[in-house]
């Protein structure tokens, strides 16, 4: 373990030089993931005043940069190149490289997006209490996992497919519409909310944003913790097994 945290490091390290390089195509990323959390927080906060949903949005907007994952062009990529042999004639878990340049993506997000998230903070009215705050740190760690285990196992298609793209473009959709960016969970029809709260895609954005802005109560936030955890596990043995089915089929088609 110990081996693998060392060399896990290494990458960030590497691909957060590599990406000095590319500010401005980073600034570019921030951006485009930073519009959604600002029109949302623009068009609820104006038609429910009273609701908290300007706080609700920045810490939205703080999950998407903590959370965000490319694996569709950076994983998928080496698949479609050939690229992927090398990683896998290394002495370490192929998935450490993909995973080391996630979490770098990760730091230049929040980085270059924390001018953004001081300015929403000072000009709207969002307001957070430390304990909830504190309460959705955890929501915050397993909404990052849940997103890239989600992403990478949908990128894991370019095995099969030359339109892994696409396949991770429809599962952004899916975050999009029930993730509680187009509609916050709480404010869904009550017909289909029990089934967006179960759904992984809440626990990828939503969930940690609720719980931060206060909207949640404590039995509510433990049902959603307890879906969080359901998620992360199945996604994770998918992944694995997605991955071995994947690889011998790359090593057959292309060995």
């Amino acid at each position: 373990m110990s081996r693998s945290l060392h060399i896990l490091r290494a990458y960030i390290t590497h691909y957060l030089l590599a990406w000095l390089a590319s500010r401005s195509f980073a600034f570019t990323l921030v951006a485009n993931q930073a519009v959604t959390p600002l029109i949302g927080l623009a068009v609820w906060s104006t038609a429910l005043p009273g609701a908290n949903l300007s706080s609700y949005y920045l810490a939205l907007l703080v999950t998407r940069l903590v959370t965000v994952s490319y694996e569709q062009h950076t994983f998928s990529g080496r698949i479609y190149s050939g690229e992927l042999i090398d990683d896998l004639l290394r002495p370490h878990p192929a998935m450490l490289a993909t995973l080391g340049q996630n979490l770098a993506l990760r730091a230049w997000h929040v980085l270059i997006g924390l001018p953004a998230i001081v300015a929403v903070l000072l000009l709207s009215q969002a307001s957070f209490a430390l304990p909830d705050v504190l309460l959705a740190v955890p929501a915050l760690v397993g909404a990052a996992a849940l997103q890239f285990l989600f992403t990478y196992t949908l990128a894991l298609s370019a095995f099969w497919t030359e339109r892994a793209h696409g396949v991770v473009g429809i599962g952004g959709t899916l975050v999009f519409l029930l993730g509680g960016e187009a509609v916050p969970a709480p404010l869904l029809p009550d017909a289909i909310r029990p089934l967006g709260v179960a759904l992984p895609f809440r626990a990828m954005h939503g969930f940690p944003a609720e719980i931060a802005a206060g909207l949640l109560a404590p039995d509510a936030m433990l049902v959603g913790y307890g879906w969080q955890l359901l998620w992360l596990a199945v996604f994770a043995i998918g992944a694995a097994l997605v991955w071995r089915g994947g690889v011998r089929r790359f090593m057959a088609v292309g060995g």
